[in-house]
């Protein structure tokens, strides 16, 4: 290439960054601008030294440095924050797919277990888009073969851990909407754990929120029986923590609702503890 085409391809250039930064949207030009300014900064500076020879090789070292930077931010957004990958839509259609898994998995589609789902839907993300989520479910999703791992295998990349134990309570709640979890049920939901990547002590510890037998206070803070009251002081900090209303403030309104009821059955489950113990 002479230096002619060079000289047009730089103010063509020009125009079309010109035309990017003035009628893109105001956040496509915030995330434009540093690099903008970059590339013709050195363009404008190359031509003071070496005229428009000088010009042409700042541009093109400023639109390295570009290329560099989009790579830079390809790989901070595959190891960063996971929620930033996942769209609510998506979310609540996988989150759907995943209660219908459980509804059907004792043979028996219970209406109270599809009215608690409804309404959790409408109390997390109002009336209308539930009800557009459960449009596109039953007219898209429904129709095709619901696979639990693919959606775990996306949901457990693109979500935080404490929103996947989240995920597990929900789906408790609504086999326990009927009155009790059948285990079938468990046996579904245990399947799904694992696909979230859901620690087995973090299972069990959800599970025996909604069952009631001797053993339960320990394992909602994981830990035996045979546990010293040290120990259980110990685990109960430590469940406070991982169940802390506040890890969910990202999610929606039911959501942390959800998590307020596991944070009260630690606290229920340590009292229960503190009675028994004498301490």
């Amino acid at each position: 290439m002479n230096f002619g085409n060079w000289v047009l391809v730089f103010i063509w250039n020009l125009v079309l960054e010109i035309w990017d930064f003035k009628y893109l949207p105001l956040s496509a030009n915030k995330k434009k601008n540093y690099n903008f300014m970059l590339r013709w900064l050195l363009a404008v500076l190359g031509y003071f030294v070496y005229r428009f020879p000088g010009a042409i090789v700042g541009f093109i070292l400023g639109s390295l440095l570009d290329n560099l930077s989009v790579k830079g931010g390809r790989f901070q957004t595959s190891f960063g924050t996971s929620q930033q990958q996942v769209t609510p839509a998506d979310f609540e259609l996988n989150l759907l797919s995943l209660a219908s898994l459980v509804i059907k998995a004792d043979g028996n589609v219970s209406q109270t277990e599809l009215d608690y789902v409804r309404q959790y839907f409408v109390q997390a993300y109002g009336r209308d888009r539930a009800n557009a989520t459960f449009r596109i479910f039953n007219e898209v999703i429904k129709k095709r073969e619901i696979s639990a791992q693919n959606i775990c295998t996306l949901l457990q990349q693109r979500t935080r851990y404490e929103s996947r134990l989240q995920i597990l309570h929900f789906l408790f709640s609504i086999a326990n909407a009927d009155g009790s979890v059948s285990t079938a049920e468990v046996n579904e939901i245990h399947r799904i754990a694992g696909f979230l990547g859901v620690y087995g002590r973090d299972f069990e510890s959800i599970k025996a929120m909604f069952f009631k037998n001797p053993d339960s206070a320990y394992k909602i803070l994981e830990i035996d029986r045979t546990a010293t009251v040290a120990e259980i002081k110990t685990a109960y900090r430590t469940m406070v923590k991982k169940y802390h209303p506040d890890k969910l403030q990202h999610m929606d309104e039911a959501h942390q609702k959800g998590g307020e009821e596991k944070f009260k059955k630690v606290q229920e489950a340590y009292e229960q503890l503190q009675k028994e113990r004498g301490f």
